[in-house]
This record gives C-alpha cells, sequence and structure tokens, in this order.
C-alpha cells in the first residue's frame, strides 16, 4: 500500500520557541489516522503544514506525492479540509452550498451522492441558518468532500456536539473510510480516536513519542486486564484480593485461564460471579502516561 503522507525530520521554531523537532510518522492510504496530543505538543503546526498553510524549517514532507510548501494546484484539488470552526452562508440551503462550494474542484461529486453520505439528504432545501450544530458539522464534512478527495483533514470534527450528534459524526467518518478516502484526524477526544483511528501517532514535545493502532499503542496490549466481580458473603474465591464488601479484583497477565479457574470454582459450589468485567487499561490512560509530564 503506498503512502498518502510521509513526513521525516520535521522542524518548526516560532522565535525562540522550537514547535517541531524532527517529527516522523507515515499515513497509508485509505486508512484513518490519528493526531494527538497536549495542547502545545505541536499538532497544528504539522497540520497547517501537511495542508500547505505554514512553512517549514528543515525536513521533508510528502502529501499525495507533492511537496505541500510548493502550494500546487494539483495537491489543493485533492484534499479536503475540516477547520473545527467555519463560516458558511446561513441563507443558502444545504444542497446550495455544497454546489456552490463544488464550482471550485474540476473533479467535484454530485451533491445528492454527498449529502447522503454525511446523512443530510433530507436537509438538502433547508438552510444553513436553521440546522443544528451537528447537522452543520456534516456540512463542514459536505464541503469537504465535494471535490472527491483522496485525502481528507479532520481537525476536532465533533468539538462542541452533543452525544447523539457525535455519534451522527463518527458514521460520517466511518462513511468516508468506506469510501477509500484517507482520513487525518486531529482529536481531543479519546473515545472518539478508539472508536474510529486505525492508527495513532502520540506527539509530545515536537515529536513523535509512540505510534501504533488504538489497541496496542504505549504496549496496551500487553499490560495485565484486571477482573472484578462480585461474590456472595462468604465465599473466597481461589484467586483475586477484596478491594469493597464482596467485590474481588484480580490483575492478570493470563486473564483466559485466570477467568477459566473462577468459573469452575462458582460452578462447583452453584454461584455466580455477579457483575463481572475484564478490563485492560484504557486508550486514555495509556495516554495520560504517555503524555504526563516528568516530577520536579
Amino acid at each position: 500500500m503506498a503512502a498518502a503522507i510521509e513526513v521525516s525530520g520535521l522542524r518548526k521554531a516560532y522565535g525562540s520557541r522550537t514547535a517541531l523537532v524532527g517529527l516522523d510518522f507515515q499515513v497509508e492510504e485509505g486508512e484513518v489516522f490519528a493526531l494527538l496530543g497536549p495542547n502545545g505538543a505541536g499538532k497544528t503546526s504539522t497540520v497547517e503544514i501537511l495542508e500547505g498553510f505554514r512553512s517549514r524549517d528543515g525536513g521533508t514532507v510528502g502529501v499525495l506525492g507533492f511537496d505541500p510548501r510548493d502550494r500546487e494546484r494539483g495537491l489543493r484539488e485533492r484534499i479536503g479540509i475540516v477547520l473545527q470552526e467555519t463560516a458558511l452562508d446561513p441563507f443558502l440551503t444545504v444542497a446550495e452550498t455544497v454546489e456552490l462550494l463544488g464550482q471550485c474542484y474540476p473533479r467535484r461529486r454530485e451533491a445528492g451522492d454527498v449529502l447522503a453520505l454525511v446523512g443530510l439528504t433530507e436537509q438538502r432545501d433547508v438552510r444553513v441558518r436553521s440546522l443544528s450544530g451537528g447537522q452543520r458539522r456534516r456540512v463542514d464534512v459536505a464541503v469537504a468532500l465535494v471535490g472527491d478527495p483522496d485525502l481528507i483533514f479532520l481537525d476536532e470534527p465533533t468539538a462542541g456536539l452533543d452525544p447523539a450528534a457525535r455519534i451522527g459524526a463518527w458514521e460520517a467518518i466511518r462513511g468516508l473510510a468506506r469510501s477509500g478516502t484517507t482520513v487525518l484526524l486531529t482529536s481531543h477526544y479519546l473515545e472518539e480516536v478508539q472508536q474510529l483511528a486505525d492508527r495513532v501517532a502520540v506527539i509530545c514535545g515536537g515529536r513523535v513519542i509512540a505510534e501504533g493502532s488504538p489497541a496496542t499503542i504505549g504496549g496496551r496490549a500487553g499490560r495485565p486486564a484486571t477482573i472484578r466481580f462480585r461474590v456472595a458473603p462468604g465465599l473466597t474465591p481461589p484467586l483475586g484480593e477484596p478491594v469493597g464488601e464482596g467485590i474481588i479484583e484480580l490483575v492478570t497477565h493470563d486473564p483466559t485461564s485466570s477467568l477459566h479457574r473462577l468459573t469452575s470454582w462458582a460452578l462447583e459450589r452453584g454461584g455466580s460471579l455477579d457483575d463481572l468485567e475484564v478490563t485492560r487499561p484504557s486508550l486514555e490512560e495509556v495516554y495520560l502516561e504517555l503524555t504526563r509530564e516528568p516530577s520536579p
């Protein structure tokens, strides 16, 4: 699979402040790739350099085979951008908005097809000012898609949306992935990244400090699992330690064997392991650990 984005040794400074100190990562065609990092980590600088809106001080960058520094028309025609905040004409309908902005692209998709992809077919004749926040965000995505881009940049795509609207936006983004569009996503919602991303890169201090799938990044897949359950009073299971009234907790690297032993014990006694759950460290826990500043 070819790379849609290739970044090597990327550097950027603003006066005496260094934002990027040798950033390296690669985004494959057709994948959803998430950039994570605390405020000031260099995410925005990185994305703006990739989009061609900001210059770099060093390193090499390739986006769909172009150097974005050259700001070639051929690149602009093949990318879509969803900014965190946009300003659309409130008096145009949804369909008029998409059709109007589609005139900017030589290779454009039918407005009806784009609206179907983002779930706005029923709102096509509604004026933008009458839409909910979630629906307006879908219009932003539709505008970015009307040029039939090979690559789309999504900057905090669900910021400020309520839970129902956020789930709707996730479905729209999944639709992009199913259509083969490459997606570069930045988000502070770790659940969103868990739901959408194929791979994740964590930026801190201007460099990539961890990279991998949401399930494996930071060694997450190899970390011990926590088994937690409740037993009837007077019963003492063969594994685990009490952490509350009737609540037992066990930390193990072999949850399969541990569960087999515990369930066998419960069945032999005609009991049950109530409220049984098996968890590993969440993506948020691993992310916070990776980006935590060292104690003084």
